[in-house]
């Protein structure tokens, strides 16, 4: 997914560019799952990073929405040895450089401005100003890329220990105080009653995925309406039901991600279902994305994490919606 591109500074592109923006991101998500590649899973075993979510080097803000996947295939693709990115400007800004020839990661970041015609029609008119969504895309550099850079900037993150991984996720499942239980045999989350249920860890061949199917599970309660909203009424097999798995894998490896939990199996059970939903809608996999973003967000702020929506606004598909309105 990675996007290769000279460009060093971000540029606005109007009218047909937003669909082909929509149509790269999901052409290379397309080609990854028929390989059998789930993206935003990324193989941590054979790469040169630490597991770690993507974040600017300078302002340390994590990105979110579909900058994970573009940032984590990146890293994988040219074998990174860290999950940070700068732009051109901002490793000027720290002293350094970037190497050349060296070529750029295309990100995306959406926002709305407020000409000043409508500003001044609002205040005569005694009413809020409206505002109109752009989308912007730029280019971004791993520090591996960079030379001259402070040496806390460029090192990639220490290691996790191996013995606080389990207490880790233990404690964000408590803080979150969702209806979590533990037994049986199966994995699900029920909306109507609003609980939680997987297996106990020892049921499963490598403890370590319990971790990826307790995230999973939490990713659901997290759509909840009294929580984030989302439609959660899909039949089993709909692609309502399809797209709400889609969600809740990408945010149960956000958030595997961010505690350092690697898990040794990847939740493939509708893989189908996911490519014949974003064969059908382009935008499909930006929307599951920045919702997954949401829901691990709102997950990791139980432990006073959450990424700076000013860094990285996982709004876009909407933002693109309003403007096409």
């Amino acid at each position: 997914m990675a996007q290769s591109t000279p460009n060093r500074s971000g540029d606005s592109r109007p009218g047909g560019d937003r669909a082909s923006l929509y149509q790269e991101i999901t052409d290379k998500i397309i080609a990854e799952l028929e390989a059998g590649r789930v993206p935003w899973v990324q193989p941590w075993a054979a790469a040169k990073a630490p597991l770690d979510m993507p974040h600017n080097a300078a302002s340390r803000h994590r990105y979110s929405g579909i900058n994970i996947v573009i940032l984590w295939d990146a890293v994988i693709t040219h074998g990174f040895t860290t999950n940070a990115f700068l732009t051109f400007r901002q490793a000027l800004g720290l002293g350094g450089n970037v190497k050349k020839g060296e070529h750029g990661t295309t990100v995306v970041y959406a926002h709305r401005f407020t000409p000043d015609k409508e500003r001044r029609r609002a205040e005569a008119e005694g009413r809020q100003a409206g505002s109109i969504p752009f989308l912007k895309r730029f280019s971004v550099f791993s520090t591996d890329q960079c030379e001259g850079l402070p040496a806390d900037v460029a090192l990639p993150p220490p290691p996790i220990p191996d013995g606080l991984i389990q207490p880790e996720a233990e404690a964000l499942i408590a803080a979150t105080k969702a209806d979590f239980r533990i037994g049986g045999d199966q994995a699900f989350y029920a909306p109507r009653l609003d609980y939680v249920q997987v297996p106990r860890p020892d049921a499963y061949f490598d403890p370590i995925n319990w971790h990826r199917t307790a995230f999973h599970e939490l990713s659901h309660w997290s759509g909840h309406c009294s929580r984030l909203g989302r439609d959660q009424t899909g039949a089993f097999g709909s692609t309502d039901y399809g797209k709400e798995e889609l969600i809740a894998e990408m945010a149960g490896a956000f958030v595997c991600a961010s505690l350092g939990i690697t898990p040794t199996v990847r939740h493939a059970d509708y893989l189908g279902s996911w490519l014949a939903i974003i064969r059908e809608d382009s935008r499909a996999i930006v929307r599951a994305a920045s919702a997954a973003s949401k829901a691990a967000d709102f997950l990791m702020a139980f432990r006073g994490e959450r990424a700076d929506p000013s860094a990285d606004d996982d709004s876009v598909d909407t933002a693109i919606e309003r403007r096409a309105a």
